[in-house]
């Protein structure tokens, strides 16, 4: 038995560590509020998804790491297309869109930002506990309890006025409100692992992340700033679940059917001789805010993440949600009307960039990317959305709208190609049962 613990008290409890929850923990400290922020493990903790967006550049600054950010990533200044077809390559630059000053972002070894981006949130003034994983919340009309475990086994109780949940895939309230929706257009699987010695771009582009479409999916490489390389295979479900063989020749096998990346990987060593693998189940909440609540980043939704959007999606909703818990705080007769503005707004971004997920292996999609044109300005709002410009305004929403207007004119034109791969994408997309999002599995 335990001995009964002291309940404490704390204007805002932010449940999860990681880029979401150390930024909205962050912003609340630094307006003087009793935050309490607890992530379950110890960082640096390992994470995948390396690739940061010239989006996030802005909100570095506001939280005032960038320096220590820089000191951590490599300079990427654009992404490389890879076909599975042709014998070129396109390449494209975050310059091009319709900001030019978002021209850069970095690539940054996760373990090492979200301990960054942590670490500052204690410095802000919250307190950051690690090794404390919450068991329990319970609304009611003043605020929220909250029941957590530490790693010795202690229990910890806190009274909240307000619960930001930023647990991520773990999506905590989510599943206690059972408001967690699976999305049937898309699911996919990853495998993945790190390289030494892979040969790279050269000059400017050394940094860039390059995207490889191969029959079941695509792959990612990303070149780290300590000289190894991140790569993935972010495949449909049913290829991970054909697999019959031990985790890493099947991904081996996997990299050989994209020349350009075995060609690239040829020289280089498994970091670790480790590939995992995990689910890439896209899902979202019916909604993302309550009286006592709010959910952000992957708490509130997950997409494919192609386009290395997920940090970029989790700040920026720390950085919007953080307004909205002040105001509940604060100004509750004005909560309601606050609370459908970040709704809508918090569905921008991942409808924007899933329009594009769901359409990128189609093959008028794959031609767009490959033959970039400035007509309509789509290039621009591609190139907006790409680094994470997608609050711009009606410049980007137009341009984006227009490349959805040539997008479905070259696809009528192209009825039969349409056809067969809207066909080859119900296919791939079917529902394969055992394979579950939350599954993780390592190198057998």
């Amino acid at each position: 038995m335990h001995a009964t613990q002291e309940i404490q008290n704390c204007d805002v409890l932010v449940i999860g560590g990681g880029p979401a929850g150390s930024t909205i923990a962050t912003l609340l400290a630094r307006e003087g509020r009793n935050v309490v922020l607890l992530e379950k493990e110890h960082h640096p903790r390992f994470h995948i998804g390396e690739s940061l967006l010239p989006g996030n550049v802005e909100l570095f600054d506001k939280l005032g790491v960038r320096e220590e950010v820089e000191k951590i990533g490599m300079p990427k200044f654009g992404i490389e297309f890879v076909p599975p077809d042709l014998d070129y390559c396109s390449y494209v630059d975050f310059s091009e869109g319709w900001d030019p000053s978002k021209d850069s972002a970095w690539q940054v070894r996760r373990s090492e930002l979200d301990e960054l981006l942590f670490r500052n949130a204690a410095r802000s003034g919250a307190l950051a506990m690690e090794g404390a994983k919450v068991r329990q919340v319970d609304f009611d009309d003043d605020g929220a309890t909250v029941q957590a475990t530490l790693d010795d086994g202690a229990r910890r109780t806190w009274r909240a006025r307000f619960i930001v949940d930023a647990s991520g895939r773990d999506t905590l309230l989510a599943n206690k409100l059972q408001c967690k929706k699976k999305n049937q257009k898309h699911n996919s699987t990853a495998l993945f692992g790190h390289f030494r010695g892979a040969r790279r771009l050269e000059g400017k582009r050394e940094g860039n992340i390059s995207i490889c479409w191969f029959e079941h999916g695509w792959f990612w490489f990303i070149p780290l700033a300590d000289g190894t390389t991140s790569v993935g295979a972010v495949c449909w479900a049913y290829y991970l679940k054909a697999r019959d063989k031990p985790l890493k020749d099947y991904f081996f096998d996997t990299i050989a059917l994209c020349p350009e990346l075995h060609d690239r990987l040829k020289d280089a060593t498994l970091v670790d001789d480790a590939v995992h693998a995990t689910g890439n189940f896209s899902y979202a909440s019916t909604h993302a805010t309550g009286e006592r609540y709010l959910m952000v980043g992957d708490a509130y939704t997950f997409i494919d993440p192609m386009f290395s959007s997920g940090v970029f999606l989790a700040m920026q909703s720390a950085f919007d949600g953080a307004q909205l818990v002040q105001t509940a705080l604060d100004r509750p007769a004005a909560l309601p009307a606050a609370r459908e503005a970040l709704e809508k707004r918090f569905r921008v971004g991942p409808r924007d960039y899933s329009w594009f997920i769901y359409r990128v292996t189609n093959p008028t999609i794959r031609d767009m990317f490959m033959h970039p044109q400035n007509i309509f300005n789509v290039k621009q709002g591609l190139m907006s959305l790409l680094a994470a410009d997608i609050h711009q305004g009606r410049a980007y929403r137009r341009s984006l709208w227009m490349f959805k207007v040539v997008y479905y004119f070259v696809s009528m034109l192209n009825w039969r190609r349409t056809y067969a791969g809207w066909k080859r994408h119900r296919f791939n997309i079917r529902d394969m049962g055992q394979l579950r999002g939350e599954t993780i599995l390592k190198t057998d």
